[in-house]
């Protein structure tokens, strides 16, 4: 019997105990809602203005003829011009542009460095070549895309990659 005694004993020591954590807990508890009750109430304006804060909508919507107010002027700073680009030398265009179909002669382009055949393109007048490489041309031997099918290119630049060409090829 001694044994379940001293089990009965230790049992109700255990439980004691944890009723006085409770006990204590509660009364804690009901000491800091005394403190606080007067500080966060639901019929308080600070409190009312947080919780409409947190729950307001991220937009709005207006239905055809309501105005929205409007808000702040936005000053924005005035954008800087983009720096001009210095144009392209002769070569530089001819090896950007140019070297696809002029060195392989891709769609009858006359090869650089070929002076056969340039010698009746020379013959027509650089006027008229200059034009066909801005403008574009289609003729019998093949297909000149305007400015190579470099749009980005200025006139002037194509203008000097012909005359780079024909230097090359004369």
């Amino acid at each position: 019997m001694s044994r379940d005694q001293k089990f009965f004993d230790m049992y109700s020591l255990v439980i004691g105990v944890l009723a006085a954590i409770a006990l204590a807990i509660l009364v804690l508890a009901m000491k800091m809602s005394d403190l606080t009750q007067g500080v966060y109430t639901r019929d308080a304006v600070e409190y009312q203005a947080a919780v409409a804060e947190r729950i307001a909508p991220v937009g709005e919507v207006y239905l055809p003829g309501e105005e929205q107010e409007s808000s702040a002027p936005i000053v924005r700073a005035a954008a800087e011009p983009e720096p001009v680009a210095a144009a392209l030398s002769g070569p530089q265009v001819y090896n950007t542009a140019c070297i696809a179909c002029h060195s392989t002669g891709v769609g009858g382009a006359p090869v650089v460095g070929d002076a056969a055949q340039w010698t009746d393109r020379i013959a027509q007048g650089m006027d008229l070549l200059k034009q066909h490489a801005i403008e574009g041309f289609t003729g019998s031997a093949g297909f000149m895309p305007a400015k190579g099918g470099r749009i980005d290119l200025s006139d002037e630049e194509v203008a000097v990659a012909v005359d780079y060409m024909v230097g090359e090829s004369s």
